[in-house]
């Protein structure tokens, strides 16, 4: 099974997730940046309107600062921020986002997710995120980092099914299997990583293919990740960088381009392994 393409227009166009709120499908990741508030503010001068951040990043207050300082209104920007594992459980959960909601000074999160699977508690922090979305203090909830088994557990007992599941996702790493599912459950997915953590731009196959379309390494891959129907966040705190992250609009990759790149698939990961992490 291939996952349906979704139709991608422009750098702030957006998915519609299952409970019709519009996740832009193009944003700015912060993990391990530099100048956040600057950046922020550049990505949303080329017309992103997504900031992904975490509690653990320790930039949320920089990020707040640059989505109030912007020229963009609150309503076009759309902020995720994410539950670390210190503060899983019911309500330590409810703490946690209290505190993120706080640091960043603004009046609503739009997308609040589980950063990674704790085991023993994954189960009691949705239950808080489920209390958060029907109190109305997040447009939307969901999960990252949470494999096929992971998201069953979590379904089995939920009353509402997560909208988003963040993952590492890039040609080394496609996890079609688990892509499929979600499709298949309304469950949108987000690449975390789609440049491989830099090592993207030592692949000849994808060299070649950005010399063909005459666009850059990582102007094909993300153009890549959006043709699968899979959101994405690129990082950088470079404002060049930003804006030609975002020039993917103007072309499109051929299905046998994409299937080329689906076809990389080592099943490798440059971060830690949903199964297997001790954070």
């Amino acid at each position: 099974m291939t996952t349906p393409q979704k139709t991608v227009t422009d750098v702030s166009g957006t998915f519609t997730l299952h409970n019709d709120v519009h996740m832009p499908y193009f944003g700015l990741g912060v993990y391990q940046t530099e100048q956040v508030a600057d950046a922020v503010r550049s990505a949303l001068e080329a017309g992103y309107r997504l900031v992904d951040t975490a509690a653990i990043y320790g930039n949320e207050t920089e990020v707040g600062e640059g989505v109030r300082t912007s020229t963009v209104p609150r309503e076009q920007v759309f902020v995720t921020s994410k539950v670390w594992n210190n503060d899983q459980g019911y309500d330590a959960t409810l703490a946690a986002f209290d505190a993120s909601l706080q640091r960043t000074g603004l009046d609503y999160l739009d997308l609040y997710l589980i950063h990674w699977p704790v085991a023993g508690k994954f189960q009691q922090t949705w239950k808080a995120l489920e209390k958060l979305y029907k109190d109305q203090k997040v447009r939307a909830i969901g999960v990252s980092n949470f494999l096929r088994h992971h998201l069953e557990a979590l379904l089995s007992k939920a009353e509402v099914a997560p909208m988003v599941n963040q993952m590492e996702f890039h040609p080394y790493l496609v996890q079609q299997d688990l892509l499929d599912y979600c499709q298949a459950n309304q469950i949108q997915y987000q690449a975390w990583s789609p440049l491989m953590a830099g090592e993207v731009f030592k692949l000849d196959t994808i060299r070649n293919l950005a010399e063909k379309c005459g666009k850059t390494i990582a102007q094909i891959v993300l153009r890549w990740d959006l043709q699968k129907g899979v959101a994405t966040i690129p990082k950088s705190s470079k404002p060049e960088r930003i804006f030609a992250n975002a020039n993917i609009f103007d072309f499109e990759l051929s299905p046998a381009d994409v299937a080329k790149l689906d076809n990389m698939d080592r099943n490798k990961r440059f971060g830690p392994d949903p199964d297997n992490f001790d954070f």
